[in-house]
């Protein structure tokens, strides 16, 4: 996962400095204002452009780079990208009015009325504005106020907004030397994107059937979903995997969100478990058997495949349980390799707890509840409680699952508790 992880950054950071050169290449050395203004306007346009193709290819969903690096930090990169590619489209096109401006002789406003009659120029316009609607949907204050599903939508827009903007820079001298390179590596993110987010669901879907065999609760406000379908082994779903899912029922159809397994795929059904935490996965619940579903993936890379030592500990916070429980049924090892620490508010909100307890006495694992709220004076996953529950801490590795905070407060406590960064291993997810 490093190595693939490496390697995308590498790729970024490649290109970022190839583009820089072509930018360098085509400078003329001027001390005039307005071929100041229009070599900044240059340089933060062709950086501005990369970004965006950056940025889609991220969000991709091919799957050798999500289960190389992980789809949650895929995520946080393409969102830490977001706001320096946003500053790159406002430096680009305030340089680019200046040096218009000066170098025509007329004012700030007449120079953007001009520029907006250009109809490449009025095509980048319109998506930049996109850009910052986008940008502004995602600030996290205005995130926390709208639901997932107009967040969604309004992201949706990044595809028109890109479209927009390459046209803009075609039609602009930067690119000449390399116009095709360029389009080249646009039409293959576009391919990327077309094929993984469109193709491949459909044919999913069409291949395994999938529809709900049975809705049950497991607890206030969360219900496991089980799904049938034909072919299911030839998913590879691997336990700690998630698939992203689209129920095809009113009110739920327009939206796919990720969903870890619950269990290990059996007798071609899949399982998921999900706790209501909006408006889509409140629906959920109400789901009819028979529905129509429509599952891509799978994706993640929280699985055997990471681990390095033959004793594991498992930590679940919350609805984190979810992948932990298949891992926790199928994970090799003997009596005393595996334990599972369980953190949840009160006894009433832990899920899967009968097959959770059934599978530590089948197995001889270790099972421990942390039971009480976050705010207590206590904390059971401070580094000296966790070593009083797991002795041999360090010789462990560890799989995290949980809410954000939860699991950034857990990690840091395992590196203070003499656990290595490398023996980590965590997936976590909000919406």
């Amino acid at each position: 996962m490093r190595d693939t992880a490496g390697r995308v950054k590498g790729a970024v950071l490649g290109g970022t400095g190839a583009v820089t050169l072509l930018w360098a290449a085509q400078v003329r050395p001027s001390a005039r204002l307005d071929a100041l203004f229009a070599t900044g306007a240059h340089l933060t346009g062709l950086l501005a452009g990369y970004g965006v193709l950056v940025m889609l290819f991220l969000m991709a969903r091919v799957p050798a780079v999500e289960h190389g690096v992980g789809a949650d930090r895929l995520a946080r990169w393409h969102a830490a990208g977001g706001r320096p590619v946003l500053l790159l489209c406002a430096a680009h096109g305030l340089l680019a009015l200046l040096g218009y401006a000066v170098h025509h002789g007329v004012d700030v406003l007449s120079a953007g009325r001009e520029l907006l009659g250009y109809p490449a120029l009025a095509a980048a316009s319109a998506g930049a504005v996109l850009l910052a609607a986008v940008g502004v949907a995602s600030a996290r204050a205005v995130r926390r106020r709208i639901s997932h599903e107009t967040w969604r939508g309004i992201h949706l827009t990044v595809y028109l907004a890109a479209a927009l903007g390459f046209v803009h820079q075609l039609a602009g001298p930067d690119l000449a030397p390399v116009a095709w390179l360029w389009a080249f590596a646009h039409t293959v993110v576009a391919v990327l994107l077309l094929w993984y987010r469109a193709v491949v669901p459909v044919r999913q879907a069409l291949r395994h059937g999938l529809r709900v065999a049975e809705v049950r609760a497991e607890g206030p406000g969360v219900v496991s979903v089980v799904v049938y379908g034909a072919h299911l082994a030839e998913l590879r779903a691997e336990p700690g995997q998630f698939l992203r899912w689209r129920f095809l029922q009113r009110r739920l159809w327009h939206t796919a969100l990720p969903f870890s397994l619950s269990a290990p795929v059996r007798d071609d059904t899949l399982r998921i478990t999900v706790k209501a935490l909006g408006g889509h996965t409140r629906r959920i619940r109400r789901l009819r058997p028979g529905t129509r579903v429509v599952a891509t993936g799978p994706f993640g890379a929280l699985t055997a495949a990471r681990r390095t030592r033959p004793k594991v500990l498992l930590i679940a916070g919350g609805v984190g349980i979810t992948p932990l429980r298949a891992l926790f049924e199928t994970l090799p090892g003997g009596p005393g390799d595996l334990t599972l620490l369980y953190r949840a508010g009160a006894a009433e909100h832990l899920v899967l707890r009968t097959e959770l307890e059934a599978i530590a006495a089948e197995r001889r694992a270790g099972l421990h509840y942390l039971l009480g709220p976050s705010d207590a004076a206590y904390d059971p996953l401070a580094p000296q409680a966790l070593r009083a529950l797991v002795p041999d801490l360090a010789e462990h590795d560890v799989y995290l699952c949980g809410p954000p905070g939860m699991a950034g407060a857990t990690t840091a406590a395992l590196l203070r508790a003499g656990v290595p960064a490398g023996r980590i291993h965590s997936e976590c997810f909000s919406f």
